[in-house]
C-alpha cells in the first residue's frame, strides 16, 4: 500500500489547522503589514521544494509555501473581519481608519 497521500492529505490539513491561528495573531499584534514576511517565508519554502527529489517530500514542504502564501490573503480578510466586530482589536493599537474610531 502507498501512503504519500495520506501523508500529503495530513500534511495539507495541519498547515491550514496552524495558519489559521498564526494569521488571527499576527493580525491582532502586527496588523495587516506582516504580510511582506508571509511571502518571503513562502517563497523560501517553495524554491526549497524544488531540491527534493522525494516528490512526497516536495510536495509536503510546498503546501507550507502555499499556505504561507495564501496566508497573505487570509491576513486582509482578517482585517475585515476585526472591523465588522467579529474578531477583538488589539486595544494598544491606534484605529487605523474612521470606522474603527
Amino acid at each position: 500500500m502507498y501512503f504519500n497521500g495520506l501523508l500529503i492529505g495530513i500534511i495539507a490539513l495541519l498547515s491550514i489547522g496552524v495558519f489559521h491561528p498564526v494569521v488571527i495573531k499576527c493580525e491582532y499584534y502586527f496588523t495587516e503589514k506582516i504580510w511582506p514576511l508571509f511571502l518571503v517565508v513562502g517563497l523560501i519554502f517553495l524554491a526549497i521544494s524544488c531540491f527534493f527529489e522525494n516528490v512526497t517530500v516536495s510536495a509536503m514542504i510546498s503546501i507550507v509555501g502555499f499556505s504561507c502564501l495564501w496566508s497573505i490573503l487570509e491576513l486582509k480578510h482578517q482585517t475585515r473581519r476585526v472591523e465588522k466586530g467579529w474578531f477583538p482589536r488589539n486595544p494598544n493599537r491606534p484605529p487605523q481608519s474612521e470606522k474603527e474610531k
